[in-house]
């Protein structure tokens, strides 16, 4: 049983939970502030869920009574009705019967349109203004320094325009103005100094200009101040150092110029210190770090400041991210360990000029960026994990700086380079000198008597070598990494090659992001991009240690002097860098041919669809077109050796562009130079070799678009770039199919994804014709390229012309006819007219494999009799391929 003593304090504690709970349940006295509630709640289109109509207004979500009277309103981040959403308004007007409101948030909330002008001749009472990311446009109402009760302002991320006005010198009690993220313009008020309680000032992201006001300084309550991202110039004022109480000083992204100045070390409670995207100069202050014990994230990155880092700023001990990058700072990293309770930080002194040995100062950040500095030395063992450290001058780690650069660096101010760790070139040279000198004398001697005798056995060997000369580039397989730049020992003109670019604009233009890649190229890497311009470019960048140094020379060489609109167009370069080069390149909005001849319908069942007939024919007859222009109207000739799907590209129109020219060389045997390696080098013993100069013939080009058109015949574009066992039983078994006598036969290998009519089945017939010999194996018997064009241009012809009886004698009677070319020495053998039937055991599987049933590998064996190509009956046969007349023969028959 309970006493008096805690019947009466229970009770004391009921009347107290009813008088708070009556207190907070009071109803709106005022009928009028209930109306005006409810015209806010249809002009706004606020839903029954926030503020339904039954219930009373003071218990509405975001509104605050106090004594039976609207205080506050918050309808931030609030939906709207369906109707409400069709027309969204700063219709607010209601407001002004709230005579005693406070506080109004409609952050986040659409309120589109000017802010009225009655804000600040009826709202007298209003202490907190949030009106965030509403969408509103036009100017600060200048009414609103009648707003004297006023303590925080916030209009940021809209549309505001023009000049704050200065009647806001009024709002002395103003704590928080929060501007940023409009478009306000003109400089900053000098004005601000009188608002003495500010605590929080951030007008970023507009486009003021003119200097920081000095005055600034004065503002002693200060503890946030963003002055980012707008056109501010001229120094940072000294007296911004007294600004003891400030925490976050953001100046990032303007036009800031000077030195940094010393006092701003009086920013003692300062946590956040970012300066970066200025102009900023000038040595750093020593002491600038002495008082910052606070100090977590510096940000000093491109700028132009000089001068070696604080030792105090390395041993901060709350430091948790620090970035000085791209400056011309300079000296020695500190050689001294921190304290155990110092925080993990990141670390980014990229593109500077530090230098000397790296030092256990580093041991305590979790990342590091010390790249394009000059560092020497070995790598501690903890940052092989976390650490970028590319152009340096440190032993044994890839992509760093050449001898020359380090050594000259370190030479200028009066320090010993280490040479990578290697002896010194200086110590042992002396010593070797006459050594080398003995060697290189006995070598030469013994390299001038190797010389003369295999020019007395070149000459031996002459006759031979006239007969078997004609056999070299049968253009089995791609090309090797071997042969020379167009022309050797000729200096580029480099105004005949495009624009220059500085490195930094192709980095902006395309960032060599994972995103923007497009491939790993043989000759280097391709990334998509887009110039200041807005053009849309393809950047190649060569890395040059791991790929041919002379590539890139070849390319711009080959542009210098070549200029054809089936090649891809050249827009510049960049040769800055030593150890990267990059090409810029228009950008072909089709790709390559290999990448765009299938493309994905428009209907559910995810079905490709591939290029139509004319597409193809047209891309072929534009191929041939450049090759026709390297073989036969240069002088001298150029060799692409390059020729697949992937080096085909396509602009808008499936034009065709041609591309990889990093391997085009000019034709063996058409320069003084290859005249005489050709006299040097021994007879081949075979028609199949695969050296390099078997490359660098036009027949080799010939041969690979062979390929080609096959491959758009059937629709296995992979086989060009396919030199192994598999993709040359495809081809044998393919061509087995391709015959003059024959037009039905060629159905078999047709793309089965692309739709033929009768129409066009006769040029599909004749490519396939064509492309069968383009690939005769003997290469000295392959057609000219000029011949193969006008053969694409007539491809009626090819089969109308010849598919007669008397098709030979018409071949070797016309006169200049490229139909001797194609059609010289085919003659009737029993793979030419034998029908291979369905019965036979022969099918064709998809567009990349063709095979015989019962055959094993590519020998086969003889079963279901006629239809098997073993061996065997490839021997008693006369040739798979038939062989036009070679060259000589073609060029007396044209002239009889």
């Amino acid at each position: 049983m309970m006493d008096r003593r805690s019947i009466v304090s229970f009770g004391f504690l009921l009347l107290l939970l009813f008088q708070l709970t009556f207190e907070q349940l009071e109803p709106l006295s005022s009928p009028t502030e209930g109306a005006a509630l409810f015209e806010l709640r249809s002009s706004l289109g606020l839903r029954s869920k926030e503020w339904p109509r039954k219930a009373d207004p003071c218990s509405w979500n975001g509104v605050q009574c106090e004594n039976g009277r609207v205080v506050g309103i918050h309808i931030s981040g609030f939906r709207r009705t369906r109707i409400g959403r069709r027309n969204p308004q700063f219709a607010v007007d209601a407001l002004a019967n709230l005579t005693l409101l406070q506080t109004f948030n409609a952050s986040n909330f659409l309120l589109p349109g000017p802010i009225p002008d009655w804000f600040g001749q009826q709202l007298f009472s209003l202490r907190v203004l949030d009106l965030r990311s509403c969408s509103i446009n036009g100017t600060i109402p200048s009414s609103f320094g009648n707003l004297t009760n006023l303590t925080s302002l916030y209009l940021s991320d809209n549309r505001l325009v023009a000049q704050i006005p200065d009647t806001l010198d009024q709002l002395l009690g103003l704590s928080v103005l929060d501007l940023s993220q409009n478009s306000l313009t003109g400089s900053i008020p000098s004005w601000f100094t009188f608002l003495g309680n500010l605590s929080s000032l951030d007008i970023s992201a507009n486009f003021f200009s003119g200097p920081i006001p000095a005055g600034i300084g004065n503002l002693s309550k200060l503890q946030y101040l963003n002055l980012s991202n707008n056109g501010l110039t001229s120094s940072i004022p000294a007296q911004l150092g007294n600004l003891s109480n400030l925490v976050d000083l953001d100046l990032s992204v303007n036009s800031l110029s000077g030195p940094v100045p010393s006092d701003l070390k009086g920013l003692r409670n300062l946590k956040r210190l970012i300066i970066s995207n200025n102009t900023l100069g000038g040595t750093f202050p020593e002491d600038l770090f002495q008082n910052s014990l606070q100090l977590q994230f510096i940000v000093l990155s491109h700028n132009n400041i000089s001068g070696a880092l604080p030792d105090e700023l390395w041993s901060l001990p709350r430091l948790r991210f620090l970035d000085v990058s791209v400056n011309n700072f300079t000296g020695m990293l500190p050689n001294f360990s921190l304290a155990a309770n110092a925080t993990p930080a990141e670390l980014y002194i990229s593109h500077n000029m530090f230098y000397g040995g790296l030092t256990p100062v580093l041991i305590r950040f979790s990342f590091i960026d010390l790249s394009s500095n000059y560092f020497e030395g070995k790598v501690l063992d903890f940052m092989f994990n976390n650490a970028s450290l590319d152009t340096n001058c440190l032993q044994n780690v890839s992509n760093q700086r050449t001898f020359e650069e380090c050594a000259s660096f370190y030479t200028k101010r009066g320090l010993a380079f280490d040479n990578f760790g290697r002896p010194n070139s200086t110590e042992s040279g002396g010593k070797s000198n006459k050594n080398t000198i003995i060697l290189a004398a006995v070598l030469g001697g013994l390299g001038l008597i190797l010389l003369l005798a295999l020019v007395l056995i070149s000459l031996l060997l002459c006759a031979r070598k006239r007969r078997n000369s004609n056999r070299r580039g049968n253009g089995v397989g791609p090309a090797p990494a071997g042969g020379s730049p167009s022309h050797p020992g000729v200096l580029i003109n480099f105004s005949n090659v495009g624009d220059s670019f500085t490195y930094q604009q192709l980095l902006q233009a395309s960032g060599f992001s994972d995103t923007n890649l497009i491939k790993h190229g043989h000759s280097g890497d391709l990334f998509n991009g887009i110039l200041e311009s807005g053009i849309p470019v393809v950047i190649k960048r060569i890395d040059m240690p791991s790929n041919k140094k002379d590539a890139y020379l070849s390319e711009l060489d080959f542009f210098s002097k070549v200029s054809h609109s089936r090649f891809v167009p050249l827009l510049g370069h960049c040769l800055d860098k030593e150890n990267e080069k990059f090409l810029v390149y228009k950008h072909m909005p089709n790709g390559d041919l290999l990448n765009c001849f299938y493309r994905k319908t428009t209907s559910d069942d995810g079905t490709l669809q591939s290029l139509d007939w004319i597409t193809r024919l047209k891309i072929a007859t534009g191929v041939a077109e450049g090759l026709s222009y390297l073989h036969h109207e240069c002088d001298p000739p150029f060799v692409h050796r390059d020729i697949q799907a992937s080096s085909i590209l396509l602009d808008d129109k499936y034009e065709v562009r041609l591309g990889s020219l990093s391997e085009v060389c000019i034709q063996e045997g058409d320069s003084h130079q290859s005249k005489i390696t050709r006299l040097l080098r021994l007879p081949q013993s075979s028609d199949q070799g695969t050296s390099a100069s078997s490359t660098s013939v036009c027949a080799y080009d010939v041969y690979c678009f062979g390929k080609i058109l096959l491959g758009l015949v059937t629709g296995n574009l992979r086989i060009g770039a396919s030199s192994d066992g598999e993709g040359k039983e495809w081809l044998e078994q393919t061509i087995s199919y391709i015959t003059i006598y024959e037009k039905e036969l060629v159905t078999k290998i047709v793309d089965p994804s692309m739709i033929v009519d009768e129409d066009f089945l006769e040029e599909v017939w004749a490519m396939a014709i064509v492309a069968r010999s383009c690939l005769n194996p003997k290469p000295s018997r392959r057609p000219p390229m000029k011949y193969v064009l006008k053969a694409l241009e007539n491809p009626l012809k090819v089969v109308r012309e010849e598919n007669s009886s008397s098709a030979r004698l018409k071949a070797t009677s016309s006169r200049g006819s490229w139909n001797a070319a194609l059609f010289g020495s085919w003659r009737q053998s029993s793979s030419d007219v034998t029908v291979i039937p369905a019965s036979s055991g022969a099918r064709v599987e998809g567009v990349s494999s063709l095979k015989h049933s019962g055959t094993t590998g590519s020998q086969g064996s003889n079963h279901n009799g006629g239809g098997d190509f073993s061996s065997s009956r490839r021997r008693q046969s006369k040739e798979i391929v038939p062989e036009p007349l070679n060259l000589q023969d073609v060029e007396r028959l044209e002239h009889e």
